[in-house]
């Protein structure tokens, strides 16, 4: 008689690339614990709810973590899967991030509209309008092409693809490559954007598994899929942002490269409007003997991911080239360009929450006029 499966309770949101990259993660759990069972429980968060605002005039970093945490802290799931560039560098004492899944591409995609195939950016006209949601890759692309106009688009890939293609609004949109072909859909990436082109966001391509603190079973069976290389990428790349106190308001961009022997962080904040920039590098050589061997004390996170099986100087030497380079920007104009970027969308949050209240008013006085 076959013996009784333990059952895992996973928290996922419910947009196909959301389950597809969940499945992904049962589906590696499952090659090495035979002996256990995954139940996904899907949800809606607030990000997905809110489709009418642009992301940074939202006013919340935790926009499609919140629920599926509330849920982890509640103990309804025992653990919940992220693209972890959606996690904040900070999180609730409570909740760790168990383990951080080997990096797809890092990079930015090209989509072009029909009509546009076979063509770059490079190829289209002055005033073309391309669609993302994210200031990063919009200030960045602005300054390559400031003849462009950037609009912005929301929604799940389904719903931003099915915008381009039925709108006839955008002449392109910008997405993370990992997540076109994640969902299989490779013939639409018309160019892939090299960091010289566009940086890309902190920890994009990476998804992240996140859990209780002190979940010693559930850490355990995460283990074995923490990829050490992808985390010590992600642990630089959050505490560089981290040290920025950024967030999706601003944008921040990185290329970090990893060798056996050093880890090389590249990092830039930009102006919204991509006018301004300050881009610089550090790089960090790893001992090469560790005079101790020993993991991170119980408790102790980088940018909340935990050590794992990784040595503990191998995670020290990585979140420090990130905080290095955080504090070396921050003494240079650097500074004053977040601080600027932070005020502008402070702006647009309040802009849009009166925008919001406006509307409200003016439907029930349409739904009172029309009940009269």
């Amino acid at each position: 008689m076959e013996g009784t499966k333990t059952v895992v309770k996973v928290g996922s949101r419910k947009s196909q690339l959301a389950l597809i990259q969940t499945n992904t993660i049962i589906a590696k759990l499952k090659e090495i614990h035979s002996n256990y069972e995954f139940e996904v429980v899907s949800m809606t968060t607030t990000g997905d709810k809110i489709l009418d605002s642009a992301l940074s005039k939202i006013g919340a970093k935790d926009l499609f973590t919140r629920e599926l945490e509330l849920a982890l802290e509640k103990g309804d799931v025992d653990f919940v899967v992220h693209s972890l560039k959606d996690l904040p560098t900070r999180i609730v004492d409570s909740l760790v991030i168990g383990c951080v899944y080997k990096r797809d591409s890092e990079y930015d995609a090209v989509v072009m509209h029909p009509k546009h195939k076979g063509k770059k950016l490079d190829d289209l006209d002055e005033n073309s309008v391309i669609g993302t949601s994210s200031l990063r890759r919009a200030a960045q692309l602005a300054r390559r092409f400031p003849t462009f106009k950037f609009e912005n688009i929301r929604g799940n890939l389904n719903t931003r693809l099915k915008k381009l293609d039925e709108d006839n609004k955008y002449d392109a949109i910008i997405l993370a490559e990992a997540g076109l072909v994640r969902m299989g859909w490779n013939d639409r990436i018309a160019q892939v954007l090299t960091p010289s082109e566009c940086m890309y966001a902190v920890s994009q391509g990476a998804m992240a598994v996140e859990c209780r603190a002190g979940d010693e079973k559930t850490l355990a069976l995460l283990s074995p899929i923490h990829d050490q290389d992808t985390a010590l990428q992600c642990i630089a790349e959050r505490a560089f942002l981290k040290q920025l106190e950024g967030g999706c308001s601003v944008p921040v961009c990185v290329c970090s490269t990893l060798t056996d022997s050093q880890i090389s962080l590249k990092g830039g904040v930009y102006s919204i409007d991509g006018k301004q920039s300050v881009i610089d590098t550090v790089t960090k050589t790893f001992p090469e003997e560790p005079a101790a061997k020993k993991k991170a004390t119980n408790g102790h996170t980088f940018s909340a991911i935990v050590h794992g099986n990784i040595e503990l100087v191998l995670c020290q030497t990585a979140e420090a080239a990130g905080m290095e380079l955080a504090n070396r920007l921050l003494v240079t104009e650097a500074a004053d360009i977040l601080a600027e970027a932070k005020r502008q969308t402070a702006e647009a949050v309040i802009a849009e929450q009166k925008r919001k209240e406006q509307e409200a008013v003016e439907k029930a006085k349409m739904a009172e006029t029309a009940s009269s």
